[in-house]
């Protein structure tokens, strides 16, 4: 059977797997999005608090995503607990970084122009700041998508949603009939996938950002 009859013949249940894998990324990038902006409004002012938390979130980047999920599993047990807990973990340092990045780089003198005309501190930052910055938090997201979508094959390790399943399966079966096909259908469908949600930020990206700013 070829690869192209393989996919035929299972749409159904590698549509539902396909589903599943970028609800559980878009999900966690959102659910990583409200903690890491928050986390870079906390400490972008501060040069020690933002170095603090660049670090703390690339040193969870570097740990093996196998090692983290079998950390977690003791505790979290199996499946979607530890799989959003680890994908949330490994998305962070983009966005808390870009978020930081972004707030810094917003013109002083913009910031007193706002507080001149008698904004207050929140509304300088709501109004403002963080739309100004929202290009850079926008791309942090991208990032963090991106390097989800590989990173959720793996959650399969724990039981995890998502073509990661469909890719150990095949990967557990070399020699089988249709094991190559199935760690090939997996791996594909997670490539077209990730271009697809890169697409969806780049439209997104142009409908929330003013010409302004993109310019």
């Amino acid at each position: 059977m070829s690869l192209w009859d393989y996919v035929g013949s299972r749409w159904q249940q590698l549509l539902l797997d396909s589903w599943m894998h970028v609800s559980a990324v878009v999900q966690c990038t959102i659910v990583a999005t409200a903690l890491g902006v928050l986390l870079g409004v906390a400490v972008y002012r501060s040069p020690l608090g933002s170095a603090l938390a660049t670090a703390l979130t690339s040193a969870i980047l570097t740990i093996p995503s196998f090692a983290l999920l079998g950390l977690l599993i003791p505790v979290l047990g199996l499946g979607v607990r530890p799989t959003v807990t680890a994908l949330v973990l490994y998305a962070l340092l983009p966005i808390v970084r870009n978020t930081i990045v972004g707030l810094s780089g917003v013109s002083p003198s913009v910031v007193d122009a706002a507080r001149g005309i008698g904004m207050s501190r929140f509304g300088v930052l709501s109004r403002v700041e963080l739309r100004l910055a929202w290009p850079a938090i926008l791309v942090g997201m991208r990032v963090s998508t991106q390097m989800l979508m590989g990173i959720a094959a793996i959650a399969a390790y724990a039981k995890g949603p998502g073509l990661g399943n469909v890719i150990f399966s095949g990967l557990s079966r070399v020699g089988s009939a249709n094991a190559v096909n199935m760690a090939l259908a997996g791996t594909v469908g997670v490539v077209v996938l990730a271009l697809v949600l890169d697409g969806c930020y780049v439209l997104l990206g142009r409908l929330t950002t003013s010409r302004g700013i993109r310019g």
